[in-house]
């Protein structure tokens, strides 16, 4: 069974490019973002993980970590690195996970049980490890999304739901296409009373739904 939203994720020890982690405690007090790939040198994910790499300072901002995943050994990861910095012209310093045992795929239930990597494999053997976890400073998983191998994913989506997510850990919630600085919903479970103890001054749009400057 996947998981689903606010289960606690797998805690996992693996190998990195950058040596052997322990997920849970390298999250430690932060946010995380997992995101998986099916091959190594492959042109989407070469592009995506020069986007992340691009997005360095905005997720330290955040405070989160971001971590690859990837079916193919350490020392491949090490050389993709460098195509990944030449053509984002960035430092991709974050670990990428070397799941050629397919352990990591397989608890996050990109893969089926019984999946294997046969001889020669290509990209296909593993097409659907191309999920995006978003993951607490609880260790619980806010988000997850999953793309074909031909859709390159959307990071400043990533990085907007990411906001999102923080800014609903506050007791609100984002309306369609939320950016920043906009207003935020205040939840129906929250009186009148209550809300304009919480907010201060809100609009009712309808009695459940209603809006509010965001909470800093």
């Amino acid at each position: 069974m996947g998981l689903r939203i606010n289960d606690t994720v797998p805690n996992f020890t693996a190998e990195t490019d950058q040596g052997t982690v322990q997920f849970h405690d390298w999250i430690g007090d932060s946010w995380a973002i997992l995101f998986s790939h099916p091959k190594d040198f492959t042109p989407v994910c070469t592009t995506e993980f020069s986007a992340v790499a691009q997005l360095n300072d905005e997720w330290a901002a955040r405070n989160t970590k971001v971590m690859g995943v990837s079916v193919d050994g350490v020392e491949d990861h090490k050389k993709w690195k460098k195509d990944i910095e030449a053509y984002g012209n960035a430092n991709p310093g974050f670990p990428i996970i070397a799941d050629d045992g397919l352990a990591v795929s397989k608890a996050f239930d990109m893969l089926p049980a019984e999946a294997y990597l046969p001889d020669g494999r290509t990209p296909a053997d593993s097409a659907t490890v191309r999920s995006v976890f978003i993951i607490g400073p609880d260790k619980q998983l806010k988000l997850s999304m999953t793309y074909p191998m031909t859709v390159g994913r959307n990071f400043a989506e990533i990085l907007r739901a990411l906001d999102g997510l923080q800014m609903s850990a506050k007791g609100v919630a984002t309306p369609a296409n939320w950016v920043p600085g906009e207003d935020v919903i205040i939840p129906p479970t929250v009186s009148n009373d209550e809300a304009k103890e919480k907010f201060g001054e809100f609009e009712t749009i309808f009695p459940y739904l209603r809006k509010t400057k965001a909470p800093s």
